[in-house]
């Protein structure tokens, strides 16, 4: 038997979600599990959960967590209707899980969240040797999850167990880290001889991913051009030396996307499904899409899409800012939700252009199907990103992405061949990419060779499964020297 491979992660597709974590690592666990592998997924066992999944049967009794000097009860669960594939294993502790967000409410964090996310590394650690036979490799995704490793590491029974055990170290957004305050290492239970700025000290204050990275055998970010950004001082983060010292340890894999849910000519989500080979049909996708956001239905029109958190990050500002989404006799269509002054920026400029600027808060997956198919092109003038679904997705419906040259953008979107890049943070920027863009799809066979090009690219996640696994060889050859 090949070892069990065992994810840790705050987020999973469909039971937790704020974001792309929760899809990469399904994605990839479910890439895994049809491989051959044995996978578990570790998620704790939110109220969102139990909306998803409202049958859980226990495994086991309850057991003892040891939170520093507090001793903490778990149990946990497996849904009793599973779908083939990786194994899920809800953690279950109601004073921290069972709350109505995941990581926080009303735009403030929970104030416990150290010690929530600390408990659930814990608690894992002690599933592992009760719940799964063999030999297995531990693969951690961002801050929440990055203590189990400095726990497994340096902290009682754990390192004896864990000596020889391959770790494995996801870093899905460098900008998220896990500050807390020096006094919460006693809290939690971290050993002191870890609280030291060669592992998990940063400024007088307690970093998780640090103290992840600094005691994984090896790591990966989830593109190579995110993962040579992270090693600069302009984008690591503060971290920036962790990574340039981890040498070959660390690298950069490309996530991919599920192309069975993200194909055109299957899609059952959308109007009219079309190929390469019936382009003609994606134009009943854009009235559809036109119909269902309140917009003039103009076949000629161009349609601009974007799908995203509107937080700073997503380069919200400069899209306010720009030119052509202000004035252009062109639609904008924006899906997703994220922070106030953005949400209400948008909306007043729908409410002030009615005809052309359709906003719509309330994201959900079908109606980002619905973007993807009938938008002309999609717009992620991204401040950073580490690596990005939507782009993918887009250029498999030929939507071809204008898009910021960063993080993973850079990697899965080829200039003027299958989307359009520009360099600087800057709305002038912007607004050059999109007259560009305008330009080539003036010549309407120039842009149908385009979107040709654009949905022959392969982002299949067995590509990326494979450089996992020779990163799991390379962490398993560390861990047999330790």
């Amino acid at each position: 038997m090949p070892p069990t491979i065992v994810h840790l992660s705050a987020e999973y597709y469909p039971f937790a979600r704020t974001g792309g974590l929760a899809e990469a690592v399904n994605g990839l666990a479910n890439v895994q599990a049809r491989q051959g592998n044995p996978v578990v997924v570790f998620l704790p066992l939110y109220r969102s959960v139990r909306e998803q999944a409202p049958d859980l049967a226990p495994l086991g009794l309850t057991y003892s967590v040891h939170l520093g000097p507090s001793v903490e009860e778990v149990r946990y669960f497996r849904a009793v209707k599973q779908d083939a594939g990786p194994r899920v294993v809800f953690i279950e502790h109601p004073h921290f899980f069972n709350r109505s967000g995941i990581y926080g409410e009303s735009g403030r964090d929970y104030a416990d969240n150290a010690e929530r996310y600390a408990f659930f590394c814990l608690a894992v650690l002690e599933a592992i040797p009760r719940l799964i036979q063999g030999e297995v490799i531990v693969h951690a995704h961002d801050w929440h999850t990055a203590p189990v490793f400095g726990y497994a590491r340096a902290y009682g029974i754990h390192r004896e167990r864990y000596a020889r055990v391959p770790m494995v170290m996801s870093v899905h957004n460098g900008g998220y880290q896990g500050h807390f305050p020096a006094d919460a290492v006693p809290r939690l239970g971290i050993p002191p001889e870890l609280y030291t700025f060669r592992h998990a000290e940063w400024y007088g204050r307690l970093n998780f991913l640090k103290m992840g990275l600094t005691s994984a055998d090896c790591a990966a970010t989830v593109s190579p051009n995110h993962a040579r950004e992270l090693r600069t001082p302009g984008g690591g983060f503060g971290l920036q030396d962790v990574y340039q010292w981890m040498g070959s340890r660390f690298t950069g894999i490309t996530n991919g996307i599920d192309q069975r849910i993200w194909d055109p000519a299957t899609d059952p989500h959308i109007a009219a499904t079309y190929t390469r080979d019936t382009l003609h049909e994606k134009v009943r996708d854009k009235t559809a899409l036109q119909r269902t956001f309140g917009l003039p239905q103009r076949k000629k029109a161009p349609v601009f899409g974007m799908a995203a958190r509107l937080v700073t990050q997503k380069g919200i500002d400069i899209i306010l800012r720009s030119h052509r989404v202000q004035a252009l006799d062109a639609q904008f269509v924006f899906l997703g939700s994220g922070e106030p002054q953005y949400e209400e920026a948008l909306s007043r400029l729908s409410s002030r252009r009615p005809h052309n600027v359709a906003v719509q808060l309330a994201f959900t997956d079908l109606l980002e199907h619905k973007l993807v198919a009938g938008a002309d092109m999609l717009l992620m003038p991204s401040q950073y990103e580490p690596c990005g679904l939507t782009q993918m997705r887009a250029q498999r419906y030929g939507t071809l992405p204008i898009a910021r040259r960063v993080g993973g953008l850079a990697d899965t979107v080829s200039d003027d061949v299958t989307g359009f890049l520009f360099d600087d943070y800057h709305a002038a920027a912007l607004d050059w990419a999109i007259d560009r863009a305008l330009k080539r799809y003036a010549d309407a066979d120039g842009w149908a060779r385009r979107m040709r090009a654009a949905m022959s690219r392969d982002f299949a996640w067995e590509r990326s499964a494979e450089k996992y696994a020779a990163l799991y060889r390379r962490a398993t050859e560390i861990a047999s020297r330790r």
